[in-house]
């Protein structure tokens, strides 16, 4: 164990820190129970202070749902909530790699610092919203919406007869 009570590697805890004041505004009770939950996932994927990552945070819909325990499209609109109450940012877009692998969308906590911010604190959006001024919300289209795999329909297409 090192000095100070923390333990090193592999049984070192993870935690965020959850500000009240925060919890407090009219935007936090505004948010889904949902929206809510998700925010600290995403809070735990901010690497801290000294290796700051704030608008390159990743979690992926799919991942969101497996750890609030709902389903892919209802964390989709929790992530969509916190984006229209100023919780979150997107910062780039999902996006399909060269080699083919996935890369869910980024974004910035606007409660936390940027990494080449000159500022102290983050942005904070979520202290000037007010009830049907919500902020935009980057929404992420299917890259296949209707499953087609890239193969186009032919001209002859034979059709069974149920009836034989």
């Amino acid at each position: 164990m090192k000095r100070g009570g923390r333990s090193k590697g592999h049984g070192e805890d993870h935690f965020t820190k959850m500000i009240r004041h925060t919890m407090e505004e009219p935007a936090w009770r505004a948010l889904s129970p949902t929206a809510q939950a998700l925010y600290p996932w995403l809070k735990l994927e901010w690497r801290g202070a000294q290796a700051n990552n704030n608008g390159k945070i990743r979690l992926s819909t799919r991942q969101a749902a497996d750890r609030i325990g709902v389903t892919p499209d209802t964390a989709a609109r929790a992530f969509h909530d916190l984006q229209a109450k100023g919780f979150i940012v997107q910062t780039e877009h999902a996006r399909l790699g060269i080699d083919g692998a996935a890369c869910s969308p980024a974004y910035e906590i606007t409660e936390l610092k940027l990494p080449a911010s000159d500022k102290q604190d983050g942005r904070k959006l979520y202290r000037n919203w007010r009830p049907g001024a919500d902020y935009p919300v980057h929404r992420t289209n299917a890259n296949n919406p209707k499953g087609r795999n890239g193969r186009k329909a032919t001209g002859n297409v034979v059709k069974l007869n149920p009836k034989i």
